[in-house]
Parts: structure tokens; sequence; C-alpha cells
């Protein structure tokens, strides 16, 4: 075995034991201590964060932080993997604990020059427009931690000027125009419910709720699963064409847009009745390009929406 494959596969090994000793590795890898010793060195220098501990009982061992082996690209997939981190620069935080600068910084410095030129050459020709995130929220990672660990956690939020302390249990996060969103379910509603993560003040582990299984729910299979357990109505709008053009850049979960001929088309699906009042505000934005037929729960809370606006300019 060349010494560069063997340096590889001790990076994936030594991350995957996390604790070893160099006589270990010497039997693994079929060479001498004093070989294996050199590799030590040559992975510390490398940026392996390795630890030793001297004694009968000692060894090595890697620290918490893990460093991937190095991984060969295309140089499309180079630059592919470079604009797609450029895009995460609409986004002041993510749920991750370094900056995603520093991230796209230290690969394209890895980069060969003539690739660094072909992104140079390509940043101001393309561009994925995003809205910008104004708040900073910073605790994304908590929320999703607790998410991944099933965790019960007590989160203050506000909405329409008020604060209150709420038990949650989080399915996960996710971006959409700009803003943060967490599904969860509330304790305090006894109902699942979907949180504004910059309207969260404050996250704390809560000792005294026990969590529920969530394990079979994610954020792509929360629609179909919760919707068993909540009245539901059938929805129905049609739409010129401008109106599928602006539907084409969205997708909401149980609907489907239907397109005709000439264009025009409607949406078919079905929606929860606590969503009547988002899909109402929604729908307004689409002015005389959209037409609800159904729900008449729908129906009529947009006219009496509608009314109001009309009325501050009575």
């Amino acid at each position: 075995m060349s010494k560069a494959k063997r340096l590889n596969e001790m990076i994936m090994m030594v991350n995957r034991m996390k604790r070893f000793t160099v006589g270990e590795l010497a039997q693994e890898f079929r060479v001498s201590k004093r070989t294996i010793l050199r590799d030590l060195q040559e992975l510390s220098e490398m940026g392996v964060p390795l630890y030793s501990e001297a004694g009968p009982h000692g060894g090595y061992q890697v620290l918490n932080e893990r460093i991937l082996p190095p991984i060969a690209f295309s140089e499309d997939e180079a630059v592919s993997i470079f604009f797609a981190l450029h895009t995460l620069r609409h986004y002041i935080s993510l749920p991750f604990d370094i900056e995603y600068e520093s991230i796209k910084k230290k690969f394209y410095l890895n980069l060969s020059g003539d690739i660094r030129e072909t992104i140079d050459n390509m940043k101001d020709r393309i561009d994925f427009v995003s809205i910008h995130q104004q708040e900073e929220i910073p605790f994304l990672r908590q929320l999703l931690d607790a998410a991944i660990q099933q965790d019960v956690i007590i989160v203050n939020y506000e909405t329409n000027g008020r604060t209150s302390n709420r038990s949650i249990q989080p399915i996960g996060i996710y971006a959409n125009e700009g803003k943060w969103y967490c599904p969860s379910y509330c304790f305090s509603k006894k109902d699942y419910r979907v949180f504004r993560c910059d309207r969260i003040q404050s996250v704390e582990h809560d000792e005294n709720t026990n969590p529920i299984d969530l394990s079979n729910i994610t954020l792509k299979n929360r629609f179909s699963i919760l919707n068993d357990y909540k009245e539901t109505f059938e929805l129905y709008v049609e739409l010129t064409q401008k109106g599928v053009e602006k539907y084409q850049s969205v997708t909401w979960p149980n609907t489907e847009l239907n397109k005709r001929e000439d264009g025009s088309g409607f949406v078919r699906g079905t929606i929860a009745k606590h969503d009547i009042i988002f899909f109402s505000n929604y729908f307004i934005t689409y002015g005389e390009h959209a037409i609800i037929k159904k729900p008449v729960e729908l129906i009529k809370y947009t006219k009496e929406k509608l009314t109001n606006i009309l009325n501050q300019y009575d």
C-alpha cells in the first residue's frame, strides 16, 4: 500500500475509532510502530486533531472535531459546490457553528488557479436571487438539535406584541422567503404549530415534560401524517396565466397545480382548518389572477379580509 493511500485510510480509521494505540494501527496496516508514529506526526501536521496519553492504558484519541479525508472533485463539481455555498449569502443566520463565508473562502483558496479564474469569471454572470434574511436568529442550532434528539424545549415566543413561554418539541427547521420556521408539537396547545424562529426570544431544555414519539414525522411527510388527525377542506382555486406563473415558484404540500393549454390553470388539494388564514392572505396577493372556488370557509374569510381593507379607504 502506498503511503498516500495509507494516510488517507488512516484518517478515516481514526475518525471512526476515536481512541486507538500505535500497536493497533501497526497491526491493521502491517507496518512497523516507527512508521505509524511518523504517519501520526504527518496527520497532526495536516490538521487532524490528535491527543496522546502516556502510561500503560494510554494511546491516542481524536478530539471532538473531525477532519474529513481529502476528496477529489472535477472542475464542474467544484464550481457547482462553490455556487451552492454562494447562495447561502442571503441568510444572516444558519444552524451551524461556522459561518458560510469561512467555508466558502477555505474551499475557494484550495482550488487550482484555473478553477478559481473560472469562478471569478462566472460570479458576475450568474446569480441565484433570494429574499435576504433581515434578522439574526441565535437559536437555530438549538432548535435543530432538539429536533434531532427529540427533546422538549421551552421557548419564549412573541406573537401579536405579547410574549409567552411554550413547551415545544421541534420536528425540524426550514427557510422560506428569507424567514426561518420551526414546525413543532406544542404541549401548551396540545397540537402541532409552526413557529417563526425570529420571534423566539430564548430557548432552554424542559426537564419536566416527557417527549412524545415524533420519530416517524419529518419535514417532508409532516403534512400527510398530521392532516390525518386534523379537520381538512378541499381546496380549488382558478388561476389566470399570470397566476399560474406565480404559483409555479412555490410548492405547498398536499396541493397540485394543473395547467391548461392556454396557460391558465387551477390548484387542487387539501388544506387544514388552521391554514385558512394563511391561504387567504396568500391568494389575496394574486389580485385578479386567482379566484377561490373551494372551500366556503376560505371564501368567507377572504371576503371579510377584503372588506376590511376596502373600509380603510372609505
